[in-house]
């Protein structure tokens, strides 16, 4: 295969593995295991001689590689210490610490045979239509409580809200690439992408993730720093602006005032367990039985705050902090402390944190680096990047995400994935964009020379 045809092949696999994410069964496997087959074939063949572009890597490239080792490394660690494999409740956690090697093999592939960004921004768009879709079938027609797509609906909800949130950011850079589009482009491409932010909001809010919740204010600022950047006239994004905030106010207005999508109820039973366990009067509610595992993780940490307890003797001491009546007899029934933070110290203490900082620093130096290029486009992209770990820290206060198949591998794939994306654009326009003056400026921070 030709360099151009792995470049068609990888943007048609980034654009899949976006849209079955959190929609198709084994679809968050699907398109990195093809991916890391394409890296085999590629060596078998002999493309990695002819067509490997090993100069586009650079001191950043290995700056990613070193995060994801190390987060794997300790986790790896631990399981070694142990000879026990993470679980979950779905029964597919085993792979866990194998996939941050999935994600920087991929990153290398990707980096050296590039994805559009153009099936980037529709892939967000897709996925975040289809699980919208999903979300209103399993409560109008199957009338689940909660939707979730036959899996954790916290997980499903947190990762429809970060798409939702990401393909209002599709619009922004739509908006930025009108003019260089065909005609045909122009409405859809809009059109679609503003669909997409109202789905993933509305799956967001079927789903009940209240911990997801805690993150709207802060993607929502992160979407207007990068509006005020879109170089258009203040009417064209005033337009924009005021169509995405009323569409978004009156779908939440609707789902909080209509009692049967159990939006209020849920927020209001968040109010009432929290009173309750400060009250001292029941400890055995969502938010009452969160407060106990965090409780209990952060003993569990002071125990043993460098090495942790490790995979499945985490389980065994707090269980034992329940046989001695100092916690509740429910947080039993979870395979983790729903926290990445608290569930990493207590389960592999310092060494663990310093992986998850890693995991979460590095696309966050160097997504945040990009924030003041010269390219509106570069500009869209680095906060898309940005939005990525910054959503995930907040989902993980609540919910161990990272011990999800599918939280991990969502973050990897979009993260990794944007800055594929990102690194290829940057290449592409900066220097035709860019004034001249600020070229030098742009080739040592955004193209990564020294």
């Amino acid at each position: 295969m030709t360099t151009e045809m792995w470049h068609r092949f990888n943007s048609r696999l980034l654009f899949a593995f976006l849209t079955m994410l959190i929609v198709v069964p084994g679809g968050y496997a699907l398109a990195p295991l093809l991916c890391l087959g394409a890296l085999l074939v590629a060596a078998i063949t002999g493309a990695l001689a002819a067509g490997w572009r090993t100069s586009r890597l650079d001191w950043e490239d290995g700056l990613w590689c070193l995060a994801l080792l190390v987060f794997a490394a300790s986790w790896l660690g631990d399981v070694a210490r142990t000879l026990k494999w993470p679980e979950s409740a779905t029964g597919n956690g085993i792979g866990l610490p194998l996939w941050p090697l999935v994600g920087a093999m991929s990153l290398i592939w990707l980096r050296c045979h590039g994805s559009s960004a153009r099936h980037w921004w529709l892939g967000l768009s897709c996925g975040a239509m289809a699980a919208g879709l999903i979300a209103l079938f399993e409560r109008l027609i199957l009338l689940y409580s909660r939707a979730s797509n036959d899996m954790n609906a916290i997980p499903f909800g947190n990762l429809a809200l970060l798409l939702g949130f990401l393909s209002w950011l599709a619009t922004l850079w739509w908006m930025y690439r009108l003019p260089r589009l065909q005609r045909s482009y122009r409405r859809y491409c809009l059109w679609l992408s503003m669909a997409g932010g109202m789905a993933g909001l509305l799956a967001s809010l079927l789903s009940g993730t209240r911990g997801g919740w805690l993150a709207v204010p802060l993607l929502a600022l992160m979407l207007y720093v990068a509006w005020r950047q879109i170089p258009f006239r203040k009417a064209r994004r005033r337009l924009v602006a005021r169509s995405m905030a009323t569409g978004a106010l009156l779908l939440v207005v609707m789902l909080v005032a209509i009692p049967e999508t159990g939006v209020r109820q849920r927020l209001a039973g968040a109010v009432v367990d929290a009173q309750e366990y400060w009250q001292g009067e029941d400890r055995d509610g969502s938010v009452g039985l969160r407060l106990e595992m965090w409780r209990g993780g952060l003993q569990l940490f002071v125990e043993r705050p460098w090495t942790g307890w490790g995979e499945g003797r985490l389980e065994a001491a707090r269980d034992a902090l329940v046989a001695d009546h100092i916690l509740h007899p429910g947080v039993s029934y979870y395979d983790q402390l729903h926290s990445d933070i608290i569930d990493t110290a207590a389960r592999r203490g310092v060494l663990g944190l310093l992986g998850l900082a890693l995991l979460y620093g590095v696309p966050i130096y160097l997504f945040s680096r990009r924030l003041g290029c010269c390219s509106p486009g570069v500009r869209t992209l680095a906060m898309a990047g940005l939005m990525t770990p910054l959503a995930f820290i907040v989902f993980g206060l609540s919910q161990s995400m990272l011990r999800d198949v599918h939280g991990l591998s969502g973050y990897l794939g979009l993260s990794i994935g944007c800055w594929v994306i990102l690194r290829r654009e940057e290449r592409r326009t900066l220097s035709q964009e860019c004034p001249r003056a600020d070229r030098r400026y742009a080739a040592e921070v955004f193209v990564g020379k020294p």
